[in-house]
């Protein structure tokens, strides 16, 4: 299924995961509003990142939360 989310200008949303032993660190994507993110968008680095991230929910990092983007 195709996001309708695609990165044309600076995105309004991430998804954003903490560390969870390290405050301040963590992983942050672009996303829609409710934390869709488009993987074909990504580079394959970026990918990689996001899927190595997604598997250690909970043991390195918290469950992700979708913010507004402060650079946006």
């Amino acid at each position: 299924m195709a996001s309708a989310y695609r990165a044309t200008k600076e995105p309004e949303f991430e998804l954003r995961y903490q560390s969870l032993f390290h405050e301040g660190r963590g992983y942050a994507f672009p996303c829609d509003a409710v934390g869709h993110v488009d993987l074909d968008s990504f580079s394959d680095r970026k990918r990689e990142s996001y899927f190595y991230v997604r598997t250690l929910v909970g043991r390195e990092f918290s469950t992700p939360a979708v913010r507004a983007n402060v650079a946006g």
